[in-house]
């Protein structure tokens, strides 16, 4: 008898354990992220195969993380179709025919996506060619927030709800309603405002996530995934915020959060401290959230236990990672590329080639990026004297005729989330297209705005927010602000000014006034005299900054006099190809300001660059640092 009910309660203990185990599914999410047409593990700038970067390399992860976890769902996040040269080849060179399929759905169609949102950068070639694009795709584009013109009709499918068949822990069958949502920062009607004004708008992304998830979990999705090409910061919410991952974690009714757009890898020390993040579970205010770095380096792996509760599957456990293709502190590739991802690619990677290898002009000296933020530096400089040039022969025959002009740019390959590689970095010789397009990557258009002496100071000063306040007697202060891109540090030519670091900044790194009478800028001049507050000028730069990209005062695209459709790299292909040969040196129209006694800081740039400190310039370096990088000093 007591057998028998021994025997009875283990019975009834394993089909209980059973049944338990058949109410749990567990399910993995997959993402990409801003692969910017970085297929092949290949740099045109440097013209060189790598192991650090490359859809291809990424590639052998997925298939990896497919065969670890039969329930799976892949996911691609934008800034998929600009970024490299690849991706200016089909949009300019052998430009995407109406039912071409673009390389980058060539070989992302072989790896079975699940779902796609679209990136800000899907629309610097404008709407009809990321229309065309889109179409290869053999797998569905949602996002949320991007309106037809009059904010009523949403312009993509705003989401989807992708039944899936998944297995349970006892080998049963369940059908699972996956909804995926998709969202972009509203900022793109200001970064691509020629393109989009008057066709589309953009709208909140919190707010939108308001209106559609619950909608979702009416239309029947047990799972809601919200795939956001937007960054997380740690300040609090304003409304139409660029970065907005933190306040979407607190939606009601999302279940697990794949990010982008900030070149960064979540969960990581990088964000340590941030209000809401769990970095050893890899979730934000409790949600699962992932971001896998860029250009394919990364895999982000969201693992979801889900349970039958009340009818319905509920999120009860998660875990995060985002698996590297390259081990940064050994240099080391830990993984293979596709072959078949490189072969489906092999056309259009042959092309650019042949186009970045072209020969433009010829250059007497290196061209170097590698202090293009603490010193006046020819990479720059050389991007001014084009858009100077261009715009001297623009304004001929205009009212504009006869007003100084000045120039704007910044350095763009200047290390920091970009690594230790992200550098400009040409020797003397023969400059191509690739070195053309390294010294300027993005396929911005020059425009002129017309500004009042104040208002050239005052950008200026939001550019000074770059360097941090340095107090004479301090030792080893950083120079730089980490929060600050290197792309909102523009340098004028056209005028000479010094930049007094005792001062502190009167914008912060996202452009909000923080010290309304500070004055960085000092001895601002034009042909050696001093620039009045209402002189008028005319400064190059491009559509980016001039409609209101980066937070600009006073520019908001309502002072632009020169609206020309030619691209600034295209602007200096010409620009080098007319001068024919150049011998690349700045003017240094910009220094810092002397400040009372020895003053140093500290900086980073790349190892390498001990070996191309300018002549002259009070920089050493001190030694290797993190990750590739080494530490200079600058002495003021």
């Amino acid at each position: 008898m007591r057998k028998s009910v021994l025997l009875g309660l283990t019975l009834s203990s394993l089909a209980a354990a059973q049944q338990a185990t058949a109410q749990e599914v567990r399910l993995r999410l997959m993402e990409t992220t801003d692969i910017h047409t970085n297929i092949v593990p290949y740099d045109y700038y440097q013209d060189a195969e790598t192991d650090a970067f490359g859809l291809a390399k990424t590639a052998t992860l997925i298939k990896a993380a497919r065969e670890e976890a039969p329930n799976n769902l892949l996911f691609d996040n934008g800034d998929l179709i600009q970024g490299s040269p690849l991706g200016d080849y089909k949009a300019t060179i052998d430009v995407l025919e109406e039912g071409e399929t673009h390389p980058v759905y060539q070989a992302m169609n072989l790896l079975d996506y699940d779902a796609a949102n679209v990136g800000n950068h899907e629309f610097n070639y404008g709407l009809e060619f990321l229309n065309r694009s889109l179409a290869g795709a053999d797998f569905p584009y949602v996002n949320a927030n991007v309106y037809k013109a009059g904010g009523k009709d949403p312009y993509f499918t705003p989401y989807v709800i992708l039944e899936r068949e998944v297995s349970d822990e006892a080998g049963g069958s369940h059908t699972l309603n996956v909804g995926v949502i998709g969202f972009v920062p509203p900022q793109i009607m200001t970064w691509d405002k020629s393109n989009l004004e008057g066709k589309v708008v953009a709208k909140d992304i919190v707010e939108t996530a308001r209106k559609y998830v619950p909608e979702m979990r009416e239309a029947g999705a047990d799972l809601v995934v919200a795939v956001a090409h937007s960054g997380f910061e740690a300040g609090e919410r304003g409304g139409m915020d660029e970065n907005a991952v933190s306040f979407l974690s607190l939606v009601e009714g999302i279940d697990a959060i794949l990010f982008g757009h900030a070149h960064s890898v979540f969960p990581s020390e990088q964000f340590e401290g941030y209000p809401g993040a769990d970095l050893k579970k890899g979730t934000i205010n409790g949600v699962p959230a992932v971001m896998p770095g860029f250009w394919g380096d990364h895999l982000g792996v969201i693992d979801l236990t889900l349970t039958r509760q009340n009818g319905g599957w509920q999120v009860t456990d998660s875990s995060t990672e985002a698996r590297a293709i390259f081990d940064t502190e050994t240099e080391k590739a830990l993984v293979e590329a596709d072959p078949e991802i490189v072969r489906a690619v092999a056309e259009a990677h042959q092309g650019t080639l042949a186009y970045v290898r072209s020969r433009v002009a010829e250059t007497e000296a290196p061209i170097t990026s590698y202090f293009a933020q603490v010193l006046d530096d020819p990479s720059v400089q050389i991007v001014n004297q084009a858009q100077t040039w261009y715009t001297e022969r623009a304004v001929q025959g205009t009212e504009y005729e006869g007003l100084p002009i000045l120039s704007a740019a910044a350095p763009f390959k200047a290390g920091g989330r970009g690594g230790s590689d992200y550098y400009t970095d040409i020797p003397a010789g023969t400059l191509a297209i690739k070195n053309v397009a390294d010294l300027y990557i993005y396929p911005n258009t020059l425009k002129v705005v017309k500004l009042t002496g104040a208002q050239v100071k005052n950008w200026l000063e939001r550019s000074a927010g770059q360097f941090n306040q340095i107090t004479p007697g301090n030792p080893d202060q950083p120079l730089l602000n980490e929060d600050f891109r290197s792309y909102n540090y523009d340098v004028v030519d056209g005028v000479t000014y010094q930049i007094d670091l005792s001062q502190p900044s009167k914008y912060d790194a996202d452009g909000n006034l923080v010290n309304e009478n500070a004055e960085r800028i000092v001895n601002l001049e034009y042909n050696g005299e001093p620039v009045g507050d209402d002189q008028e000028f005319l400064v190059a730069t491009n559509n980016y900054r001039a409609s209101g990209g980066g937070a600009f005062p006073e520019l908001d695209g309502s002072n632009i006099v020169i609206d020309s459709p030619d691209e600034n790299r295209q602007i200096l292909i010409d620009y080098l190809a007319e001068t024919k040969t150049v011998n690349p040196s700045a003017d240094d129209n910009w220094s810092f300001a002397d400040l009372p006694g020895e003053v140093t800081a500290t900086f980073e740039s790349a190892a390498a660059a001990q070996d191309a400190v300018p002549e002259g310039a009070a920089v050493t370096f001190e030694g290797p640092s993190a990750k590739g990088f080494g530490t200079y000093q600058i002495t003021f």
